[in-house]
């Protein structure tokens, strides 16, 4: 006979829920709260309610700054750049490691593979000195090619599994049909593998989007800031606009979180294998 859980088991389990739901939202919720109040009432109480109405004139203000939109710009650009060339080059990279048959194929790319072990501010000198040599020091590539590079692996790694699993009679039979080997892998190999397209797309978006660390460190010029550093134009000598600092980063938030909320299904589709292992 199963056990059942029990009433104290249960409550248990659902506090715990709570308590991490909080530990989560709870910056959320007190950015949100603090973009709709004043900076006094912020101050005095980050996570209570606006008592002098919500002050919608916060996020007027940022919405009409010119500067704002500038940073949007650098961030699309950014965005688009890293997410463009992080598919290309890892279904590429993909393709060759899983249906190219060569020798040192598999340490080849377990050394790729080792690039998951290194997140990118393991690298940030030698990635700082590179990015100088190249001349690319306050331009928007010294940030996009870094974060190309650094998230090869992750992409390859998903790609391949997804590539490995297609059926090699599906590839014998298109070379019959006439196909060449780049036929088959853009018109066959491709097409089936967009679960696993999406969701590297998907988590390239994020990166591109939310990166702030190395924008800080390659880009010295406010005009080429993205959204993320943009938030440092309410710091000033003697103080800084917290309302309006949090009436920012919700701003900055939105598109992620519904970006997130409209991919989510790729994400998991796309790292459990969709229909081509189900």
């Amino acid at each position: 006979m199963t056990r059942q859980p029990t009433n104290t088991s249960n409550i248990f389990k659902y506090a715990l829920l709570i308590l991490v739901c909080f530990v989560i939202l709870g910056p959320v919720l007190m950015t949100v709260l603090g973009g709709i109040r004043t900076n006094g009432e912020f101050l005095a109480r980050p996570f209570d309610l606006p008592r002098q109405g919500i002050q919608w004139i916060n996020f007027q203000q940022i919405l009409t700054n010119s500067t704002f939109w500038l940073a949007l710009k650098n961030s699309l650009l950014i965005t688009g750049g890293v997410t463009i060339l992080n598919v290309v080059l890892a279904s590429m990279l993909a393709f060759v490691f899983s249906r190219v048959d060569f020798f040192g194929r598999g340490f080849i790319f377990n050394v790729l593979s080792l690039g998951l072990l290194f997140p990118i501010v393991v690298a940030i000198l030698p990635i700082f000195i590179q990015v100088r040599s190249l001349g690319l020091i306050n331009n928007l590539w010294g940030v996009i090619l870094p974060l190309v590079a650094f998230g090869l692996p992750g992409s390859v790694v998903i790609l391949r599994g997804f590539f490995i699993s297609v059926p090699s009679e599906l590839e014998d039979a298109s070379y019959i049909d006439g196909c060449t080997r780049l036929d088959f892998f853009r018109y066959i190999l491709v097409p089936l593998a967009r679960p696993a397209i999406a969701a590297v797309a998907t988590l390239q978006i994020i990166v591109g989007w939310n990166d702030y660390f190395l924008s800080l460190l390659i880009l010295n010029n406010s005009d080429n800031w993205p959204l993320t550093l943009g938030i440092m134009q309410f710091q000033g000598q003697y103080g800084t606009d917290w309302a309006l600092v949090m009436a920012y980063v919700t701003i900055l938030m939105v598109p992620a979180v519904a970006f997130y909320l409209f991919a989510e299904r790729y994400i998991v589709t796309g790292l459990t294998g969709g229909e081509l292992k189900g």
